[in-house]
Formats: structure tokens, C-alpha cells, sequence
């Protein structure tokens, strides 16, 4: 049985839409012009446990909103969703205490306090024993290397220590189900590898189930084995990353260091010309002619080193965001030997 379902879920905001100026108010009296934006439209999907699934999702897409609805936090429109075989918008309590949502623009502790006293008081809360407690906060606090940040004040803290400490705070009581919102935002390099690690060994060790949405692509990358995207609100794509690149890029990123200069229009021939520094050229060229454009180039020109690359996810991604056509270089024959 799934963990999360969902089966055409939705989510469609009114509001009242009012004229400016004084007029535009006397009228709003007596006549409201409401306006409808769909959030989420009739997204269907399964999430088995010990999945690890990354959300991608340009801003406005319905990520948030999808989770917030799987977590009870918003009441969908219409269509289903079961949670752990709960509906998230019971609130069932045996459901809340098996599940976490991690925001990375939102607080759950207490600003002025250390963290620990937050723990302390989320331990009341989800009922967790004291000696399960301890051992389990000294696994957090250990594996996020911050022992000696949790008895500070949180408003003392950097931007990286909050947010790991915002972890800890959301996995005292062993949630089976962990949803995280951007939990790397605005985070540096090592506080982000620092994180996605942990995921990972968290996985392995309690084989939680991962919800996952971010704007950096390493993080969905280097966590995720699965991935669903969410675009205008509608789910477009669901799979793993390599299926992803295979289903909207289907050319290939040739990378050349020649022993001399070559001029650049006599390789436009063979393809896009993505890169072009002194000596070094990167061309995209069709996935299908990979081989046969390579051995040209190799006749043809004194190449000292080649390589063959595929196209990164983020590119993939960002190029299916943006609607920019998947990079495509239909070539028919090859240019004529010079």
C-alpha cells in the first residue's frame, strides 16, 4: 500500500478583485468581482515507502501547495489524497505523529530560546520517551554537527545552524513520512552537502520516506531517485533524472581541445556551438549522430582531446521551465570535406 496518494488533487483560490480608487470601493459594496487561479490541477500520484521523490517546479508551479494539502495544511478543492492511509485534512493525530513538514522560510522554534528547550517542549508534545529522546537528539544533533550549537539562542544563529536545527526539531519523534520545502535555501555549499548527506543516511537507516522540493538541482540530484514535475499547477512529468533528460533532451554536448585554432563556422557545420573558448569548443549535436559526428571532426581537424557529455538535468530543466525548444541539430549529411 502507498504511503501518500493523491488522485486528481486540486486546489483553486478565490479572491475578490476591486476597482482602485474611492469609487472602485463604493462599487466593491455592493458588487464583488471574483477572480479564480488554479494552483494545483487534478494532480494523480503514488509514493511508496523509502521513496525518495524531488518536486521540481518553477516559483508559482503548485509545489508548496501540493504539500501543504498532502500534510493537512490546506483543504483541496476537489480529488483525494491518503496520507499513511489517513486524509491529510482529518488532522488524525496518529497521522500528524507520523509525519513532518520542514519549511525552509518558516520557523517552528522559538526565537529567543536555545533549541534545545524547543526540543524539550516538542517532545511533550509528540509524547516521545525520555531515554528515546535523548538517543535520538544525540543521532540529529550528531550527524548535522551541531553539538555545540543547540544550547544558543536560535536568533543567534546562522542561517545554516537554524536550519539544521529546524531538522532536528522536525525528526524527535521518527516521523515515517519527512515533506521538505526548500530546506536549503539561502544555505552555503557546505551546509547544503551537509544536509543532503544527512537525508541520505536518514534513508538508509529508517527508511523514511522523502519528499523533497528545491530550486538547486544538485540537491534533487544527489538526494532523489525520483522525480515529479509540476508546471502551471499540472504534473508533467514523473520518473527518475536520467528519463527525464532521455524525454526532452535528445542531443549530446561534444566537447573539443584542438592543437590549433579552428575557425568556429567550419564547426557551426556539425552543430550548436554552446562554448568557445581560445582551443577549446563544446558543440551540441543530435544524441542519434553522436558517433558519426565525432569520427568526422577527429578526420578532420587536430584534436588533442575529446568528450562526450550528456546534457545537464538543471540545462534540461531550466529549457523545459522556460518553454525554449529541447536543443535539437538536425543535420541530413554532413558538410562537405575542405
Amino acid at each position: 500500500m502507498p504511503v501518500i496518494e493523491a488522485i486528481d488533487l486540486a486546489k483553486t483560490y478565490v479572491s475578490n478583485k476591486k476597482q482602485p480608487g474611492i469609487w472602485g470601493g463604493i462599487k466593491a459594496l455592493f458588487s464583488r468581482q471574483k477572480t479564480y487561479v488554479e494552483a494545483v490541477k487534478g494532480i494523480t500520484l503514488s509514493v511508496e515507502q523509502g521513496e525518495l521523490v524531488g518536486f521540481l517546479g518553477p516559483n508559482g508551479a503548485g509545489k508548496t501547495t501540493t504539500l501543504k494539502m498532502l500534510t493537512g495544511i490546506l483543504y483541496p478543492t476537489s480529488g483525494q489524497a491518503r496520507v499513511l492511509g489517513f486524509r491529510p485534512f482529518d488532522r488524525n493525530p496518529n497521522m500528524l505523529r507520523q509525519i513532518s513538514l520542514v519549511m525552509g522560510n518558516k520557523n517552528q522554534l522559538w526565537w529567543d530560546l536555545p533549541a534545545w528547550d524547543s526540543f524539550v517542549v516538542l517532545r511533550e508534545l509528540y509524547d516521545v520517551d525520555e531515554k528515546a529522546f535523548k538517543e535520538r537528539v544525540d543521532y540529529l544533533v550528531e550527524a548535522l554537527q551541531i553539538t555545540d550549537k543547540i544550547n544558543q539562542q536560535v536568533r543567534k544563529l546562522s542561517l545554516g545552524e537554524r536550519m539544521k536545527c529546524e531538522l532536528v526539531a522536525a525528526l524527535l519523534h521518527a516521523p515515517k513520512v519527512v515533506f521538505l520545502d526548500e530546506p536549503t535555501i539561502g544555505l552555503d555549499l557546505v551546509s547544503q552537502k551537509r544536509i543532503r548527506d544527512f537525508l541520505l543516511d536518514l534513508n538508509r537507516r529508517e527508511g523514511s520516506t522523502v519528499i523533497l522540493t528545491s530550486h538547486y538541482m544538485q540537491d534533487v540530484e544527489e538526494v532523489c531517485d525520483r522525480v515529479v514535475v509540476i508546471d502551471h499547477g499540472a504534473l508533467i512529468f514523473d520518473g527518475t533524472l536520467d528519463s527525464l533528460t532521455a524525454a526532452y533532451s535528445d542531443s549530446k554536448r561534444l566537447r573539443l581541445t584542438f592543437e590549433n585554432g579552428v575557425p568556429a563556422e567550419e564547426l557551426a557545420f556539425f552543430g550548436e556551438i554552446v562554448e568557445s573558448e581560445e582551443g577549446c569548443v563544446v558543440l551540441a549535436i543530435p544524441s542519434a549522430r553522436t558517433a558519426a559526428i565525432t569520427g568526422e571532426i577527429l578526420q578532420r581537424f587536430p584534436v588533442s582531446d575529446v568528450a562526450i557529455e550528456a546534457v545537464s538535468v538543471e540545462e534540461v530543466v531550466r529549457n523545459l521551465f522556460s518553454g525554449s525548444a529541447v536543443t535539437n541539430v538536425p543535420r541530413e549529411t554532413l558538410p562537405p570535406p575542405v
